[in-house]
């Protein structure tokens, strides 16, 4: 489908009452993946800040977006924790791996403690649609699958989308269109 027909229909899906009920197929949690062709990257962008300035918490529509882009909480939570010199430090003297394995490991990302499910979590408020973004920005600190099953457990009153640069074939998710994961996803296509 075209790049700008898929993004489209974005705004009639999220308006429909079965997303806003979140409940997806089967009656399943309503988290859903907008995959797209990582080149689209600034429009995707562009759609996705339009529609969150349109359904405002002071707007007229029944709910608001609330958007949480990745990277920019991972990089808030080192500069919460004070440490954004050391990482820059880190990684200069010890290297990239060094340095992603470092950040894993503050933001407990591969625990039930998971900061960035847990800020989510604090700041995300009734009546609205979460919008996750900058997955690809993100990489390789945080894989998406590990944020989706982890706020999948813990987030079920909101409808969440995650916005994926790569393709999403409903099981697996290739970022990019190139690097494979092999975890499965309980997540539905936004747009079909």
């Amino acid at each position: 489908m075209n790049i700008d027909l898929k993004l489209s229909k974005i705004e009639s899906k999220i308006k429909e009452p079965a997303f806003l009920e979140n409940k997806g197929l089967s009656n399943e949690v309503g988290y859903y993946i907008f995959d797209y062709d990582p080149k689209y990257e600034l429009k995707v962008r562009n759609e996705v800040s339009r529609l969150k300035n349109k359904y405002s918490f002071d707007s007229k529509y029944p709910f608001s977006i609330v958007e949480f882009d990745l990277y920019e909480i991972i990089i808030e939570i080192i500069k919460d924790e004070e440490l954004l010199f050391e990482v820059f430090s880190l990684e200069q003297e010890e290297g990239l791996n060094e340095t992603i394995d470092a950040i894993i490991d503050l933001l407990q990302l591969n625990s039930e403690d998971n900061l960035i499910v847990n800020y989510i979590l604090d700041k995300t408020p009734n009546n609205c649609v979460v919008f996750l973004t900058g997955v690809g920005k993100a990489y390789p600190i945080l894989r998406s699958h590990n944020v989706l099953n982890n706020l999948h457990q813990k987030l079920d009153k909101v409808p969440v989308v995650l916005f994926f640069p790569g393709k999403y074939s409903g099981t697996d998710l290739v970022l990019f269109n190139t690097i494979e994961s092999v975890n499965y996803y309980r997540a539905f296509p936004l747009i079909l």
